[in-house]
């Protein structure tokens, strides 16, 4: 199970989707793990995976995530991870490990991710975010890149 690990942390930090076919396993774990997941679950996996984010030398300065912050957040993905590989989805899990290997793991996880930061992406508040630099872009020069004028 140790080498599965770092392919699964890769995972959960990965909100692109996959251009690899899932394996039938790993499409039965990542069905599973959205399945056995609440929205508060979800929330706590984009958080702890911003919070990890946030140390990225580069983002850093903007964020402020004190240690206890970044403990609690690793503490609760672990609890939500040992729950879902041991508990809610074991039988889906194993079967992944066992014929799939770290590949069906990245595959299902990755999924995960995404539902986690769809979670956050359907907050109005988000929304509202994400679409701020739509005010401030050139339209007329992307409709002419792209061949619109």
């Amino acid at each position: 199970m140790k080498p599965l690990l770092p392919a699964l942390l890769l995972s959960l930090t990965a909100t692109l989707p996959l251009s690899a076919q899932a394996g039938p396993k790993a499409e039965a774990l990542g069905i599973c793990l959205g399945d056995s997941t609440t929205g508060k679950d979800r929330k706590d996996l984009a958080r702890w995976i911003f919070v990890a984010m946030s140390a990225h030398p580069e983002i850093k300065p903007l964020s402020n995530v004190p240690d206890a912050t970044r403990a609690e957040a690793d503490e609760g993905v672990a609890q939500l991870l040992t729950a879902l590989l041991t508990e809610r989805c074991r039988v889906q899990a194993r079967e992944a490990a066992q014929q799939e290997g770290s590949a069906g793991f990245v595959t299902a996880f990755q999924k995960l991710g995404e539902l986690a930061m769809k979670e956050l992406m359907t907050n109005p508040e988000v929304g509202a975010a994400m679409g701020g630099f739509e005010r401030r872009i050139d339209r007329a020069k992307v409709e002419a890149a792209l061949g619109g004028r």
